[in-house]
């Protein structure tokens, strides 16, 4: 440590324990790597209420900002110092800013801010309906003029959506197989019912957790990505040159979207689902010997067609829902990047909860479906 390096020496005064100020304290020594830590560390060690700046070769605006800090705003009880020293400590004490007082927020408040998030969330809704309801009516028209339809735009999505996804869907749905059947088998084996793993595993993945593991994936991995990419394109003034050009955002941009989603969710659902139950059944040959031969017999026994149709079914309402909230993020993204990261963290969050709630509104609604 050099001389001119700011440091902190404790020495005895006689109206207690005190802190002698040494070195330079300049902006230029606090630019040294962890140094300003390492002060603040031994300011909060030193205490005391005796301080001797006498023997320091250097004080500027910033460290006496800094010492100021450190006293809380206010002259210390026995201070020792040069002049010059006090001048400059007198002149950050007059520009420095009091701390802000805690604001006490008033009953009525409070009230308009809950009557401004319930309008936030009222505005939001009927964001979300007109655009489904446009949705609509661009596949009337689209039904009327197949011709010029944005068949190209639907093909790109299709593999963007569908088919890049299929390894990290088949990963993850074959490792909840496992892990299902693993811990399923521990209890089934204490009855005696091991053939009954087949049933359990496929029903729970079959209808429930293939679709909606599926579903959350996509949400997660192509939800955000449709809403960064028409959030991207409102930063870059795309959609107003879009609309100066009199071309529809829905139809060439959320329509798209919807309908590959509602055709590749079903394909990936029964992707994830074919994992899972691979998974599922090695775990059952490895943990309680059912062979993948009794497996693949007892499976269409214990599981009849309709929860395959309702599965396939709930795919097809996922991913136009995934798809509408990605788009509608997109759409409501102001020209800045910080609405951007907003926008696509709110697409992903409110997609895996709308996910979860129609599942179990489904699970409600088609309880004798398949059972």
């Amino acid at each position: 440590m050099s001389e001119t390096t700011p440091r902190l020496e404790q020495q005895a005064a006689s109206d207690g324990a005190g802190a002698r100020v040494l070195g330079q304290w300049t902006a230029a020594q606090f630019a040294q790597p962890r140094l300003l830590q390492q002060l603040e560390a031994s300011l909060v060690a030193a205490g005391g209420a005796a301080w001797d700046l006498r023997e320091a070769d250097q004080l500027d605006h910033v460290g006496a900002q800094l010492l100021w800090d450190h006293w809380g705003r206010a002259w210390p009880a026995s201070l020792e110092l040069l002049p010059a020293q006090r001048a400059v400590l007198e002149r950050v004490a007059q520009f420095t800013a009091p701390p802000p007082q805690p604001r006490k927020t008033s009953w009525r408040e409070h009230y308009l801010a809950l009557g401004a998030r319930v309008m936030h969330g009222v505005n939001q809704m009927k964001f979300f309906i007109r655009l489904t309801g446009q949705l609509a009516l661009n596949l009337v028209r689209l039904a009327r003029a197949p011709q010029d339809g944005p068949w190209r735009d639907l093909s790109g999505h299709l593999v963007g959506i569908g088919a890049t996804a299929l390894p990290i869907t088949a990963l993850v749905g074959f490792l909840i197989g496992v892990v299902l059947a693993y811990l399923t088998s521990q209890q089934l084996r204490q009855f005696g019912a091991d053939a009954y793993i087949v049933n359990i595993l496929g029903i729970a993945l079959i209808r429930e957790l293939g679709p909606m593991l599926a579903a959350i994936l996509i949400a997660g991995r192509s939800g955000s990505a449709i809403t960064a990419q028409i959030g991207v394109m409102r930063v870059t003034e795309e959609l107003d040159a879009m609309r100066v050009m009199g071309i529809s955002h829905s139809y060439r941009l959320v329509m798209p979207r919807a309908m590959a989603l509602a055709i590749a969710m079903p394909l990936i659902s029964v992707w994830t689902t074919l994992a899972s139950l691979a998974g599922g059944m090695l775990a059952a040959d490895v943990s309680l010997g059912i062979t993948p031969t009794f497996f693949m017999k007892a499976l269409p026994e214990a599981v009849s067609l309709g929860n395959l149709a309702l599965a396939s079914s709930k795919s097809v309402v996922f991913g136009v829902l995934i798809a509408l909230i990605a788009c509608h993020y997109g759409l409501r993204v102001k020209p800045n990047t910080q609405s951007l990261g907003e926008g696509t963290t709110a697409s992903v969050v409110t997609s895996i909860t709308v996910v979860i709630l129609v599942d179990a509104l489904f699970a409600v609604l088609f309880k004798e479906v398949g059972l």
